[in-house]
């Protein structure tokens, strides 16, 4: 089967026409501007390639899903996150969940080479375009920070009631798993009930994320991304899933 090549206005084919080898390829071509990414994601599709490659669009079968309500904390994590919700109303805490107010830090520690790695698919291009989206309210970033330091976090996509998870990072144990807790809180709030995760991975599945038939997936997306979006804004996240202003933020 040939693969399909995408020019600046040619539309997705259908996420049913994706390769089985490699899982999920669907096209390559076309850009990362705001619109085309939009609709990739709206139709349960993302890009992921390496400097060289051409862009590659990627629909798996089947696809990486947190519920929300299934996100299950190790003891540990669950200590820990307990330990920072006491904290959070004192005067000075260590530990703080922001939204929003290191989005470009975030993208580069997450596009960074790690020990079980040569390169990196968060491409200088890659990151550019994320960081459009993010200017335009779409792309977020979760970050934990340890005395004024960020020391881990994540970022993603935030369309109507779903949000698509991209990438992690951690310099600290545990500081990108308290991320994703205060964001998984935060999307509750909102009744949003899935995290897209994307692949499957032994990491994600001790979370609590589990694998979807993509049919069920790319339903759930487009009913999803109709639903009205958070209230995301710069600023601190507390433990009850609120947004406090943040001395210094413009």
């Amino acid at each position: 089967m040939k693969l399909p090549w995408l020019a600046t206005d040619t539309p997705f084919p259908p996420v049913e026409g994706a390769l089985s080898e490699p899982a999920g390829l669907l096209a390559a071509g076309a850009d990362l501007s705001l619109g085309r990414l939009q609709s990739a994601y709206s139709n349960g599709i993302f890009p992921w390639y390496s400097v060289g490659e051409p862009i590659l669009w990627w629909s798996p079968d089947p696809r990486m899903v947190l519920a929300c309500p299934d996100f299950a904390p190790s003891h540990s994590l669950r200590k820990r996150l307990r330990q920072i919700a006491r904290d959070e109303s004192g005067p000075a805490p260590r530990v703080q969940i922001r939204v929003d107010t290191a989005f470009e830090a975030v993208i580069a520690r997450c596009a960074a080479p790690r020990d079980s790695q040569a390169g990196t698919w968060i491409t200088a291009e890659m990151q550019q375009a994320y960081y459009a989206w993010h200017l335009a309210g779409g792309a977020h970033s979760i970050e934990t920070w340890v005395d004024d330091t960020l020391v881990g976090g994540l970022y993603g996509i935030s369309l109507g009631g779903m949000f698509f998870g991209e990438s992690m990072f951690t310099l600290v144990p545990d500081a990108s798993k308290v991320a994703l807790a205060y964001l998984v809180t935060f999307l509750r709030r909102f009744d949003v009930e899935w995290i897209d995760c994307q692949q499957q991975t032994r990491h994600l599945a001790s979370l609590g994320a589990q694998p979807v038939p993509r049919t069920q997936f790319v339903e759930h997306v487009r009913q999803a991304v109709e639903l009205p979006p958070p209230l995301w804004r710069p600023g601190r996240l507390d433990s009850e899933g609120n947004i406090h202003e943040l001395a210094g933020l413009d």
